[in-house]
Protein backbone atom coordinates (compact mmCIF):
# COMPACT_ATOMS: atom_id res chain seq x y z
CA UNK A 1 0.00 0.00 0.00
CA UNK A 2 1.35 3.26 -0.79
CA UNK A 3 1.05 6.27 1.22
CA UNK A 4 -1.44 8.99 0.43
CA UNK A 5 -2.67 12.36 1.93
CA UNK A 6 -6.35 11.92 4.02
CA UNK A 7 -9.09 14.71 4.24
CA UNK A 8 -12.29 14.06 6.00
CA UNK A 9 -15.05 15.83 4.34
CA UNK A 10 -18.19 17.90 6.18
CA UNK A 11 -20.46 17.57 3.15
CA UNK A 12 -21.18 16.76 -0.49
CA UNK A 13 -19.98 20.31 -1.93
CA UNK A 14 -16.58 19.97 0.57
CA UNK A 15 -16.30 16.29 -1.32
CA UNK A 16 -16.73 16.77 -4.71
CA UNK A 17 -14.35 19.91 -4.75
CA UNK A 18 -11.52 17.97 -3.13
CA UNK A 19 -12.38 15.16 -5.80
CA UNK A 20 -11.97 18.43 -8.47
CA UNK A 21 -8.81 19.07 -7.04
CA UNK A 22 -7.27 16.25 -6.89
CA UNK A 23 -6.62 14.02 -9.89
CA UNK A 24 -6.94 10.38 -8.45
CA UNK A 25 -8.55 10.96 -5.27
CA UNK A 26 -11.11 9.00 -4.08
CA UNK A 27 -13.71 8.80 -1.85
CA UNK A 28 -14.14 6.29 1.76
CA UNK A 29 -17.09 5.63 3.87
CA UNK A 30 -17.46 2.56 5.52
CA UNK A 31 -14.01 0.72 3.53
CA UNK A 32 -15.36 -2.47 2.87
CA UNK A 33 -14.09 -1.91 -0.72
CA UNK A 34 -11.18 0.63 -0.80
CA UNK A 35 -9.21 -0.63 1.86
CA UNK A 36 -9.26 -4.35 0.09
CA UNK A 37 -8.32 -2.24 -3.25
CA UNK A 38 -5.47 -0.31 -1.54
CA UNK A 39 -3.73 -3.30 -0.15
CA UNK A 40 -4.07 -4.88 -3.43
CA UNK A 41 -2.32 -1.69 -5.30
CA UNK A 42 -5.42 -1.86 -7.58
CA UNK A 43 -5.92 1.74 -6.38
CA UNK A 44 -3.02 4.18 -5.71
CA UNK A 45 -4.78 7.43 -4.66
CA UNK A 46 -2.82 10.31 -3.52
CA UNK A 47 -5.73 11.38 -1.78
CA UNK A 48 -8.98 9.47 0.38
CA UNK A 49 -11.94 11.71 1.07
CA UNK A 50 -13.59 10.58 4.26
CA UNK A 51 -17.36 11.27 3.29
CA UNK A 52 -18.68 8.92 6.38
CA UNK A 53 -19.68 11.83 8.33
CA UNK A 54 -21.70 13.85 5.64
CA UNK A 55 -25.74 13.56 6.30
CA UNK A 56 -26.04 11.43 3.55
CA UNK A 57 -27.90 8.18 5.82
CA UNK A 58 -31.14 8.65 5.14
CA UNK A 59 -33.84 5.77 4.84
CA UNK A 60 -37.53 7.00 3.91
CA UNK A 61 -40.67 6.20 2.19
CA UNK A 62 -43.35 8.09 1.36
CA UNK A 63 -46.21 8.15 -1.35
CA UNK A 64 -43.80 9.06 -4.09
CA UNK A 65 -41.58 5.95 -3.41
CA UNK A 66 -38.61 5.25 -1.09
CA UNK A 67 -35.53 7.80 -1.06
CA UNK A 68 -32.36 6.32 0.13
CA UNK A 69 -29.05 8.22 1.06
CA UNK A 70 -26.01 7.22 -0.31
CA UNK A 71 -24.47 6.36 2.63
CA UNK A 72 -27.49 4.65 4.24
CA UNK A 73 -26.18 1.18 6.02
CA UNK A 74 -26.58 -1.86 3.91
CA UNK A 75 -28.09 -3.73 7.13
CA UNK A 76 -30.52 -0.43 8.25
CA UNK A 77 -31.55 -0.38 4.88
CA UNK A 78 -32.28 -4.39 5.07
CA UNK A 79 -34.10 -4.04 8.62
CA UNK A 80 -36.70 -1.24 7.59
CA UNK A 81 -40.10 -2.19 8.17
CA UNK A 82 -41.23 0.02 4.73
CA UNK A 83 -38.17 -1.38 2.95
CA UNK A 84 -39.30 -5.12 3.55
CA UNK A 85 -42.85 -4.52 3.21
CA UNK A 86 -42.87 -1.89 0.19
CA UNK A 87 -39.88 -3.39 -1.69
CA UNK A 88 -38.85 -6.86 -0.65
CA UNK A 89 -36.53 -7.59 -3.20
CA UNK A 90 -34.17 -5.22 -2.46
CA UNK A 91 -34.04 -6.41 1.39
CA UNK A 92 -33.59 -9.53 0.00
CA UNK A 93 -30.78 -8.67 -2.09
CA UNK A 94 -29.08 -6.85 0.66
CA UNK A 95 -29.55 -9.78 2.84
CA UNK A 96 -28.19 -11.64 0.45
CA UNK A 97 -25.01 -9.94 0.02
CA UNK A 98 -21.64 -10.30 1.96
CA UNK A 99 -22.05 -10.69 5.44
CA UNK A 100 -23.57 -9.62 8.75
CA UNK A 101 -20.18 -7.61 9.31
CA UNK A 102 -19.61 -6.08 6.62
CA UNK A 103 -23.19 -4.70 6.28
CA UNK A 104 -23.08 -3.29 9.26
CA UNK A 105 -20.53 -1.48 8.00
CA UNK A 106 -20.87 -0.58 3.83
CA UNK A 107 -23.32 1.82 2.22
CA UNK A 108 -25.62 1.64 -0.46
CA UNK A 109 -23.65 3.78 -2.46
CA UNK A 110 -20.73 2.06 -1.95
CA UNK A 111 -22.18 -0.92 -2.94
CA UNK A 112 -23.59 0.28 -6.26
CA UNK A 113 -19.90 1.32 -7.30
CA UNK A 114 -18.09 -2.03 -6.12
CA UNK A 115 -15.39 -3.36 -8.65
CA UNK A 116 -15.73 -6.94 -10.05
CA UNK A 117 -14.41 -9.92 -8.35
CA UNK A 118 -13.05 -11.45 -11.47
CA UNK A 119 -9.96 -13.87 -10.10
CA UNK A 120 -7.77 -11.62 -13.10
CA UNK A 121 -8.66 -8.17 -11.92
CA UNK A 122 -8.01 -9.51 -8.07
CA UNK A 123 -5.12 -11.27 -8.85
CA UNK A 124 -1.76 -10.73 -6.31
CA UNK A 125 0.51 -11.18 -9.39
CA UNK A 126 0.36 -9.26 -12.75
CA UNK A 127 -1.86 -10.75 -15.02
CA UNK A 128 -3.36 -9.10 -18.45
CA UNK A 129 -6.74 -7.42 -17.32
CA UNK A 130 -7.84 -4.52 -19.07
CA UNK A 131 -9.32 -2.89 -16.38
CA UNK A 132 -6.48 -2.67 -13.94
CA UNK A 133 -4.09 -2.11 -16.71
CA UNK A 134 -5.64 -0.24 -19.89
CA UNK A 135 -4.32 -2.32 -22.94
CA UNK A 136 -3.04 -5.80 -21.15
CA UNK A 137 -5.50 -7.93 -22.59
CA UNK A 138 -7.93 -9.73 -21.06
CA UNK A 139 -6.52 -13.76 -19.39
CA UNK A 140 -10.10 -14.62 -18.64
CA UNK A 141 -11.59 -15.37 -22.56
CA UNK A 142 -8.70 -18.21 -22.74
CA UNK A 143 -8.73 -18.79 -19.11
CA UNK A 144 -10.62 -18.94 -15.67
CA UNK A 145 -13.93 -18.01 -17.24
CA UNK A 146 -16.51 -19.95 -15.25
CA UNK A 147 -18.29 -16.78 -13.54
CA UNK A 148 -17.68 -14.64 -16.74
CA UNK A 149 -20.73 -12.60 -18.60
CA UNK A 150 -22.98 -14.58 -21.25
CA UNK A 151 -24.28 -10.70 -22.16
CA UNK A 152 -22.55 -7.14 -22.98
CA UNK A 153 -19.17 -8.58 -22.92
CA UNK A 154 -16.37 -8.00 -25.64
CA UNK A 155 -12.80 -8.86 -26.70
CA UNK A 156 -11.59 -6.40 -24.38
CA UNK A 157 -13.48 -7.83 -20.58
CA UNK A 158 -15.64 -10.70 -19.94
CA UNK A 159 -16.00 -9.37 -15.98
CA UNK A 160 -19.53 -9.49 -14.77
CA UNK A 161 -20.83 -6.40 -11.94
CA UNK A 162 -20.89 -8.13 -8.07
CA UNK A 163 -23.34 -6.31 -6.90
CA UNK A 164 -26.68 -7.91 -5.82
CA UNK A 165 -28.37 -4.37 -4.66
CA UNK A 166 -28.07 -2.89 -8.29
CA UNK A 167 -29.76 -6.02 -9.89
CA UNK A 168 -32.83 -5.52 -7.70
CA UNK A 169 -32.78 -1.64 -8.20
CA UNK A 170 -32.20 -1.92 -11.73
CA UNK A 171 -35.49 -4.60 -11.75
CA UNK A 172 -37.52 -1.52 -9.63
CA UNK A 173 -36.86 1.61 -11.81
CA UNK A 174 -34.65 3.38 -9.30
CA UNK A 175 -32.78 6.32 -9.95
CA UNK A 176 -29.10 7.35 -8.36
CA UNK A 177 -28.55 11.13 -7.69
CA UNK A 178 -25.58 12.75 -8.37
CA UNK A 179 -23.74 15.88 -7.07
CA UNK A 180 -20.27 17.08 -8.82
CA UNK A 181 -19.07 20.50 -8.51
CA UNK A 182 -20.62 21.85 -11.62
CA UNK A 183 -23.72 20.37 -11.68
CA UNK A 184 -26.48 17.99 -10.00
CA UNK A 185 -28.24 15.37 -11.93
CA UNK A 186 -30.23 12.04 -11.67
CA UNK A 187 -29.13 9.16 -13.68
CA UNK A 188 -31.54 5.55 -14.57
CA UNK A 189 -29.58 2.86 -12.02
CA UNK A 190 -29.70 1.03 -15.33
CA UNK A 191 -27.93 3.75 -16.89
CA UNK A 192 -25.05 4.03 -14.98
CA UNK A 193 -22.96 1.46 -15.90
CA UNK A 194 -20.74 1.38 -19.23
CA UNK A 195 -20.64 -1.59 -21.19
CA UNK A 196 -16.36 -2.58 -21.79
CA UNK A 197 -16.28 -1.43 -25.31
CA UNK A 198 -13.01 0.17 -25.76
CA UNK A 199 -12.41 1.50 -22.44
CA UNK A 200 -13.35 -1.55 -20.00
CA UNK A 201 -11.34 0.49 -16.93
CA UNK A 202 -14.31 3.17 -17.75
CA UNK A 203 -17.55 1.34 -15.64
CA UNK A 204 -19.76 3.78 -14.76
CA UNK A 205 -20.67 7.25 -15.97
CA UNK A 206 -19.67 9.05 -13.53
CA UNK A 207 -17.19 11.86 -13.87
CA UNK A 208 -14.17 11.59 -11.58
CA UNK A 209 -15.17 13.98 -9.16
CA UNK A 210 -18.79 13.37 -9.02
CA UNK A 211 -20.17 11.22 -6.02
CA UNK A 212 -23.43 9.50 -5.67
CA UNK A 213 -25.83 11.20 -3.05
CA UNK A 214 -29.17 8.99 -3.13
CA UNK A 215 -30.83 6.33 -4.52
CA UNK A 216 -34.51 6.86 -5.22
CA UNK A 217 -37.11 3.80 -6.40
CA UNK A 218 -41.12 4.46 -7.50
CA UNK A 219 -43.32 2.86 -5.48
CA UNK A 220 -46.08 1.02 -6.92
CA UNK A 221 -47.77 -2.47 -6.83
CA UNK A 222 -44.54 -3.89 -8.92
CA UNK A 223 -42.36 -2.96 -6.23
CA UNK A 224 -44.53 -4.24 -3.44
CA UNK A 225 -44.07 -7.90 -5.37
CA UNK A 226 -40.74 -7.94 -6.07
CA UNK A 227 -38.50 -10.89 -5.47
CA UNK A 228 -34.93 -11.15 -5.86
CA UNK A 229 -32.93 -14.49 -5.69
CA UNK A 230 -29.55 -15.41 -5.59
CA UNK A 231 -27.69 -18.45 -7.18
CA UNK A 232 -24.67 -19.00 -5.49
CA UNK A 233 -22.25 -22.04 -5.02
CA UNK A 234 -22.04 -21.87 -1.22
CA UNK A 235 -24.85 -20.14 1.31
CA UNK A 236 -23.06 -17.51 2.39
CA UNK A 237 -20.73 -14.17 2.18
CA UNK A 238 -20.55 -15.92 -2.15
CA UNK A 239 -21.30 -13.41 -4.92
CA UNK A 240 -23.98 -15.01 -7.63
CA UNK A 241 -23.51 -17.08 -10.64
CA UNK A 242 -26.38 -15.75 -11.50
CA UNK A 243 -29.30 -14.06 -9.90
CA UNK A 244 -32.96 -12.17 -10.65
CA UNK A 245 -34.88 -9.63 -9.45
CA UNK A 246 -38.36 -9.59 -10.60
CA UNK A 247 -41.68 -7.60 -10.01
CA UNK A 248 -44.62 -8.45 -11.50
CA UNK A 249 -48.62 -7.18 -11.34
CA UNK A 250 -51.31 -9.55 -12.13
CA UNK A 251 -54.40 -8.95 -12.87
CA UNK A 252 -56.75 -12.33 -12.95
CA UNK A 253 -54.25 -14.14 -12.49
CA UNK A 254 -52.22 -12.92 -15.87
CA UNK A 255 -49.43 -10.66 -16.21
CA UNK A 256 -50.32 -7.17 -16.55
CA UNK A 257 -47.12 -5.75 -15.98
CA UNK A 258 -43.23 -7.33 -15.38
CA UNK A 259 -39.75 -6.24 -14.82
CA UNK A 260 -37.12 -8.59 -14.93
CA UNK A 261 -33.21 -7.91 -14.39
CA UNK A 262 -30.42 -10.52 -14.04
CA UNK A 263 -26.93 -10.61 -12.26
CA UNK A 264 -23.89 -12.19 -12.35
CA UNK A 265 -24.38 -12.59 -16.31
CA UNK A 266 -23.18 -9.15 -17.52
CA UNK A 267 -20.69 -5.99 -16.93
CA UNK A 268 -23.96 -4.39 -15.32
CA UNK A 269 -27.62 -5.53 -14.03
CA UNK A 270 -29.01 -7.21 -17.21
CA UNK A 271 -32.59 -5.85 -18.23
CA UNK A 272 -34.46 -8.80 -20.46
CA UNK A 273 -37.43 -6.14 -22.03
CA UNK A 274 -37.48 -8.66 -24.82
CA UNK A 275 -38.68 -11.04 -21.81
CA UNK A 276 -40.46 -8.47 -20.18
CA UNK A 277 -42.93 -7.88 -23.61
CA UNK A 278 -43.34 -11.47 -24.37
CA UNK A 279 -44.26 -12.32 -20.72
CA UNK A 280 -47.73 -9.75 -21.10
CA UNK A 281 -50.56 -11.84 -21.02
CA UNK A 282 -48.94 -15.02 -19.79
CA UNK A 283 -50.27 -17.23 -16.80
CA UNK A 284 -47.92 -17.12 -13.69
CA UNK A 285 -46.57 -20.81 -14.80
CA UNK A 286 -43.31 -22.00 -15.25
CA UNK A 287 -43.46 -23.81 -18.50
CA UNK A 288 -45.16 -20.70 -20.08
CA UNK A 289 -43.14 -18.10 -18.20
CA UNK A 290 -40.41 -20.48 -19.46
CA UNK A 291 -41.19 -20.40 -23.47
CA UNK A 292 -42.24 -17.16 -22.82
CA UNK A 293 -38.44 -15.81 -21.93
CA UNK A 294 -36.06 -18.36 -23.24
CA UNK A 295 -36.09 -16.12 -27.39
CA UNK A 296 -34.73 -13.02 -24.62
CA UNK A 297 -31.95 -15.78 -24.45
CA UNK A 298 -30.73 -15.57 -28.04
CA UNK A 299 -28.53 -12.65 -27.94
CA UNK A 300 -26.54 -14.37 -24.83
CA UNK A 301 -22.92 -15.25 -26.33
CA UNK A 302 -21.28 -17.90 -23.21
CA UNK A 303 -17.93 -18.70 -23.52
CA UNK A 304 -16.03 -22.41 -23.33
CA UNK A 305 -16.98 -22.69 -19.57
CA UNK A 306 -19.88 -20.95 -18.64
CA UNK A 307 -22.65 -21.70 -21.26
CA UNK A 308 -24.54 -23.61 -17.88
CA UNK A 309 -25.56 -19.93 -17.09
CA UNK A 310 -28.09 -19.77 -19.91
CA UNK A 311 -30.06 -22.61 -18.77
CA UNK A 312 -29.86 -21.25 -15.04
CA UNK A 313 -30.23 -17.83 -15.99
CA UNK A 314 -33.71 -19.11 -17.15
CA UNK A 315 -34.64 -21.45 -14.31
CA UNK A 316 -34.00 -18.44 -11.76
CA UNK A 317 -36.31 -15.55 -13.42
CA UNK A 318 -39.28 -18.74 -13.34
CA UNK A 319 -38.39 -19.38 -9.83
CA UNK A 320 -38.17 -15.42 -9.17
CA UNK A 321 -41.35 -14.69 -10.99
CA UNK A 322 -43.35 -17.66 -9.29
CA UNK A 323 -41.80 -17.47 -5.69
CA UNK A 324 -41.92 -13.92 -5.59
CA UNK A 325 -46.01 -14.37 -5.55
CA UNK A 326 -46.44 -17.05 -3.37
Amino acid sequence: MRDFRYVRAADAPEAVALLAAEPGARLISGGTELVNLLKERIERPPLVVDISRVPLHGVVADADGLHLGALARMSDVAADPAVRIGYPAIAQALAASASPQLRNMATMGGNLLQRTRCPYFRAETDLPCNRRRPGSGCAAITGDHRDAAIFGAGPACVATHPSDLAVALAALDATVSVHGPQRERTVPLAELYRLPGDEPHRETVLDADEMIVGIDVPAGPLAATSCYLKVRERASYEFALVSAATAVRLVDGVIRDVRVALGGVAPKPWRLPDAERALIGMPVEPVAIRRAIEPAFRAAQPLRDNGFKVELAQRTIVRALTGGLS
